[in-house]
């Protein structure tokens, strides 16, 4: 039940969710990644057979009305509380901490735990944050617990909430966990490989903070922000922002959110080289999947390597781009009347 990123594509989104097969992909792809490992959904389809055979689980959401925010919440509490508080199969514990021990190696490495749907990050359905990230996890027990809080959180308010709205068929949704290296960062944030704002193919949009890149997709912070024309690679906008705080981990595990320094706090997070870095990464991560991409990156302390983290379809301006420009008439010269005035 567990697939090293290395054994995963973008094929295999209904074993290792969205996440898994995108960071598989990218690896198999030759772009820096973060190695790691994706407890698959099969793991997960066993855990909630197990838990429904003493009472329903899916049934129970489908008969949820999306409206009925009351009866959503009792019965989204319900739900994480039986997932996150069942004990794994033996079996499938032997193989996560074999999986673990190989990730993590003598030193103990610390982990992300991360939440990976069968319906997210797809280029028609993204809902990407709607299920759970646990950063700088330290040890083998924390990670057992938190890979039961991401299968729970396909049970959130928000996630059911937006399931139902959509009438997606809770046999057709699963839950795979991504268990990936975690990147001490020095610098970190997001890049589109076409404009967020206007839709522009021409230019790429990266921003980016000190220290990890949750204090930048938490919205904590406001990052510096640059648009570089692709081909090109020309700085057409720079915009530094006063970045108060950074996300740091803790030695024990977990993040914690500091003030950053005097010197920090109005410096570029980025240098010129490290923005063509990220441009070429982002032209190479777009060139592979053929449409614009929303990547996460982090540029490693001390080695300053880039690494990415997660690329995902850019669905807002390609959503507008595949809607019909007016409906089809059923007589196609009716277009054409309607620019003269009606006129036959």
């Amino acid at each position: 039940m567990i697939d090293w990123f290395a054994d995963l594509g973008i094929g295999d989104r209904d074993r290792a969710g969205g996440k898994g097969a995108s960071l598989g992909e990218l690896t198999r792809a030759g772009i820096p990644v973060p190695p790691g490992f994706v407890v698959c959904t099969e793991a997960f389809d066993e855990f909630i057979a197990s838990l429904e055979r003493s009472a329903p689980v899916r049934a129970e959401v489908e008969a949820l009305d999306a409206d009925d925010l009351d009866a959503l919440t009792a019965a989204c509490t319900r739900l994480r509380e039986r997932v996150e508080q069942s004990p794994l199969p033996d079996s499938l514990r032997a193989q996560i901490a074999a999986a673990h021990a190989q990730l993590c190696g003598p030193d103990g490495a610390p982990v992300a735990v991360r939440s990976s749907a069968t319906t997210e990050d797809a280029a028609d359905a993204s809902f990407a944050g709607l299920q759970d990230t646990f950063l700088w996890v330290t040890d083998l027990e924390q990670t057992l617990l938190l890979i039961r809080r991401c299968w729970a959180s396909l049970y959130s308010r928000e996630s059911v909430g937006y399931r139902r709205r959509r009438g997606l068929a809770e046999s057709g949704v699963s839950m795979a966990v991504v268990v990936q290296r975690m990147v001490d960062a020095r610098t970190a944030g997001v890049m589109f490989t076409r404009s967020p704002l206007t839709g522009d193919r021409s230019v790429m949009t990266i921003e980016g903070a000190w220290g990890l890149g949750s204090a930048v997709v938490g919205g904590e912070v406001t990052p510096d922000r640059w648009v570089i024309g692709k081909i090109t690679g020309e700085i057409s906008a720079r915009d530094i922002s006063d970045k108060h705080i950074l996300h740091r981990p803790l030695v024990g595990g977990g993040t914690e959110a500091v003030a950053t320094s005097a010197e920090q706090r109005n410096a570029a997070c980025l240098s010129d080289e490290e923005l063509q870095r990220l441009r070429a990464v982002g032209r190479s991560v777009e060139r592979h999947y053929g449409r614009a991409q929303d990547i996460e990156w982090a540029i490693e302390r001390g080695s300053d390597a880039l690494l990415l983290l997660q690329s995902r379809p850019e669905t807002v301006w390609s959503s507008r781009d595949a809607a019909p420009v007016a409906k089809a008439a059923a007589d196609p010269r009716t277009h054409v009347m309607n620019i003269f005035g009606g006129r036959k």
